[in-house]
C-alpha cells in the first residue's frame, strides 16, 4: 500500500512538473521550432516545381559564389572572435583580480554601457569614425598628418572586425568574469606555495578553469557574428557581402525562399561543425592541462 502511494505521489508530482513547463514548452516550440521546421521543409523543396529534392543544396555547395560568402563570412566570424575573446579576458581577469568587490557591480554596469543604444546606431556611429571624412580622417588631416583622406581604415574587412569586436565585447567580457569569479583564489595560493610563478599558476590553474567562460564567450560571439548583415551594408559600404547578405536577397528581392532556406541551413550546418571543433578543442585543451 505505501509503494503503491509512493509511486502515485511520483506521478503526480510528474504530472504536475510537465504541467508547469508545458507553457514554456509550447511558447519556446512554436518560436523556434516552428520556423526552423519551416526553414527545412522549403530547403528541400524546388520553386515552382514542388516536390521533395537535394538540389537546393547541391547548387549550395557547389556554386563559387556561395563558397566565397561563406568563406568571408566565416572567415570574419573567426577573426571577430579571436579579436573580441583576446582583448576581453585581459578586462574580465583585471576585474574579478584586480578590482576591490565592492566596486565589481559598478565595472560591470561600466562594461554594459553599450548596450543602452541599439546595435544599428553603435555600427553607424562606427562608420562616422571610420569613415571618407569621419572622425579618424578629419582629426589626421586637422593636425597635418595627412593630406588626404586615408582609404585602408574603411570599407575593408579590417573596418568590420573592428566594429563587431567592440559590439561583441561585452558579451565576451561577462561570461568569462563570471568563470573567474567561480575559481576557489586557495587554488591559486596553493600553486604558488608549491613554487609555481604568476605566469605558470595562471597557465596551469586559472586558465583550465576559466575555458568554460571562454567557450562560452567564443560561442556567443562566433554563431551571431556568421549571420550578420547590418556591418557589411554600413562599414563594409555593400562591397564586402556575407552569407546573411545573400540570404537576405533571396528571401526578400527575389522571393526564392528555397534557395534562402538552403542557403539558412547549410550556413546553420557549418556553424554547428565549427562550434563542435572549438567544444572538441577546449576538451583537448584540459586534458593538456592536467
Amino acid at each position: 500500500m505505501l509503494k503503491h502511494n509512493g509511486a502515485g505521489k511520483r506521478q503526480s508530482e510528474a504530472v504536475s512538473g510537465w504541467l508547469l513547463i508545458s507553457p514554456t514548452f509550447l511558447y519556446a516550440g512554436l518560436l523556434l521550432a516552428a520556423p526552423l521546421v519551416a526553414v527545412l521543409f522549403y530547403s528541400l523543396t524546388l520553386k515552382d516545381v514542388g516536390g521533395f529534392s537535394l538540389d537546393n543544396f547541391w547548387e549550395v555547395w557547389t556554386k563559387p559564389i556561395y563558397q566565397k560568402l561563406m568563406g568571408r563570412s566565416l572567415n570574419v566570424s573567426l577573426s571577430v572572435t579571436a579579436v573580441t575573446v583576446l582583448l576581453a579576458y585581459p578586462v574580465a581577469y583585471f576585474v574579478s583580480f584586480h578590482v576591490h568587490p565592492s566596486k565589481k557591480s559598478l565595472w560591470l554596469f561600466l562594461i554594459t554601457i553599450p548596450f543602452w543604444t541599439s546595435y544599428l546606431i553603435r555600427v553607424f556611429l562606427w562608420k562616422v569614425i571610420l569613415g571618407y571624412n569621419g572622425v579618424i580622417n578629419s582629426g589626421l588631416m586637422s593636425i597635418g598628418l595627412i593630406d588626404a583622406p586615408l582609404q585602408a581604415i574603411n570599407y575593408n574587412v579590417q573596418a568590420m572586425v573592428l566594429t563587431l569586436a567592440h559590439a561583441y565585447a561585452p558579451f565576451a567580457i561577462l561570461p568569462i568574469f563570471v568563470s573567474l569569479e567561480k575559481i576557489d583564489r586557495s587554488l591559486l595560493e596553493a600553486g604558488r606555495d608549491l613554487g609555481e610563478n604568476k605566469f605558470l599558476t595562471f597557465w596551469r590553474v586559472t586558465l583550465p578553469l576559466s575555458m568554460p567562460g571562454v567557450i562560452a564567450a567564443v560561442l556567443i560571439v562566433f554563431i551571431p557574428t556568421v549571420g550578420d548583415y547590418v556591418t557589411p551594408d554600413l562599414i563594409g559600404g555593400g562591397k564586402l557581402p556575407m552569407i546573411a547578405d545573400m540570404i537576405e536577397v533571396m528571401m526578400l528581392k527575389q522571393n526564392d525562399r528555397h534557395m534562402g532556406s538552403a542557403i539558412a541551413v547549410t550556413a546553420m550546418v557549418i556553424v554547428a561543425i565549427v562550434s563542435l571543433i572549438f567544444l572538441f578543442l577546449n576538451k583537448q585543451f584540459l586534458r593538456g592541462t592536467k
